[in-house]
């Protein structure tokens, strides 16, 4: 009885751990492969493309006020504008890239436009005004 046991334990052991037929693989000449189609990756650009002409023409017509283009604004945001606002901002010690710098603009009185605040004059759109000092006027008399 013991040696049955033990076949029994063996064959049940193999059919346990056996491949079943449909596992196990083979080559056929039907097989498919799957080719992995190449994804087209177009650029997306983000950001603002190109100045607005109506924006341009403020730019320009303000670069002319300040005698760094001459002529009459276009609109078209062109080399010799993109050269002015270079020279502008070099000139005021900022980056010179060609598009124009946030202090550029403000400089150039084109910044934001507060009519859209309740209190435009009182609105804290700025850096407030150096604190006064506290410091007493004879450092010897203590403060009440």
């Amino acid at each position: 009885m013991g040696a049955f046991r033990r076949v029994m334990i063996i064959a049940l052991w193999g059919c346990l751990f056996a491949t079943p037929l449909s596992a196990q693989t083979t080559s056929s000449p039907t097989t498919t492969t799957h080719k992995k189609k190449k994804k087209s990756h177009k650029k997306v650009s983000h950001g603002q493309q190109k100045i607005d002409p109506q924006r341009a023409r403020e730019i320009q017509t303000a670069l002319i006020r300040e005698h760094y283009l001459t002529g009459k604004a276009s609109g078209v945001w062109d080399d010799t504008s993109e050269k002015a606002m270079q020279k502008f901002q070099a000139d005021n010690g900022w980056q010179s890239k060609t598009t124009p710098d946030s202090r550029a603009l403000i400089k150039l009185g084109l910044g934001p436009d507060h009519q859209h605040l309740l209190n435009p004059e009182s609105a804290m759109t700025s850096t407030p005004p150096p604190a006064q000092s506290t410091t007493p006027a004879d450092p010897e008399k203590p403060r009440k």
